[in-house]
């Protein structure tokens, strides 16, 4: 495998790792899917990073079971993904611990409006819809915590396997033949 290829092989198994992640048991909402799509938005070609996030969600759905609000989580993945390709190119860790929250809070604010106009577990006025909101609070934590912790993780991990990559190549260079 020519070196070059490395850092988008590093990301891309990274990305697979996430995806696993999402099919182990782990706690309701703790999953690295918004994390895959900060990450590789950031990392990988752009073409790559918008398909990554949706195929894992759709990956992931396939075996764990699919539900009526799918398309607006895939589309706020892709938004995501989109975002970080403009606004983290190139990663810095301000703009990604931004980016992280807001990706939290949008995700949460998107998806559970979904489930209170689609969901029918909530009556369709402004009482229903509160409520809606007021009792996703619980999950909103786990989703923030998971995206700060898998987005960090991802991107440290990255950093450091292609700095090995690069020091090892940088010191096979100076060694006499």
């Amino acid at each position: 495998m020519k070196t070059k290829y490395l850092p988008t092989t590093i990301a891309l198994s990274l990305v697979a790792f996430g995806i696993i992640l999402r099919l182990v048991p782990h706690p309701a909402n703790f999953a690295p899917i918004t994390a895959i799509a900060l990450f590789g938005g950031s990392i990988l070609p752009r073409r790559i990073a918008i398909v990554v996030p949706v195929g894992a969600m759709i990956i992931s759905d396939a075996i764990i079971g699919f539900y009526n609000i799918m398309p607006v989580i895939w589309i706020c993945y892709l938004l995501i993904a989109l975002a970080s390709s403009h606004w983290l190119r190139p990663a810095r860790l301000l703009r990604g611990a931004l980016l992280t929250i807001s990706s939290s809070m949008f995700f949460f604010v998107v998806t559970n409006f979904a489930v209170w106009l689609w969901g029918g577990l909530y009556q369709h006025t402004w009482n229903g819809l509160i409520n809606c909101y007021t009792l996703a609070l619980p999950f909103f934590r786990n989703t923030a915590a998971s995206d700060a912790l898998y987005t960090a993780g991802f991107f440290a991990v990255y950093k450091l396997a292609t700095y090995k990559l690069v020091s090892r190549q940088n010191l096979a260079k100076t060694k006499p033949a």
